[in-house]
């Protein structure tokens, strides 16, 4: 293919409305950011475009690696979470489980934390 076509064709995936990521994605669905839980087990659904150097996902619960997912779109349950603030994080990594730079988190308030008062 020649310069020009190869050309063509990556201006149609462009106006195609992103349906060529170079870069990859992560978004989570649920739980919202900050969403007030319960403080039984919290589901996290997630939904990944790895881009090119990603593989698989790691999920991790305030900095903690807590799961390997081969799945790119699938939800994960968190343990109970103690009453406070918490950071739920998907982060796409290579096949030698080497983050690739995408990542995407929520903070959520879990149990029944009263309001600061202030």
């Amino acid at each position: 293919m020649n310069a020009v076509k190869v050309a063509a064709v990556i201006v149609a995936l462009a106006l195609s409305g992103g349906a060529y990521s170079e870069e990859g994605s992560v978004t989570i669905s649920s739980p919202a950011e900050g969403a007030k839980v319960g403080s039984g087990a919290v589901k996290l659904v997630y939904d990944v475009a790895p881009g090119p150097k990603g593989d698989h996902v790691h999920i991790y619960v305030d900095g903690e690696h807590t799961a390997l997912m081969r799945q790119l779109k699938g939800s994960y349950t968190a343990d109970k979470l103690t009453a406070g603030k918490h950071w739920l994080c998907v982060r796409v990594v290579d096949k030698g489980n080497t983050p690739v730079g995408l990542e995407k988190c929520v903070g959520v308030l879990a149990g029944n934390v009263p309001p600061m008062g202030y």
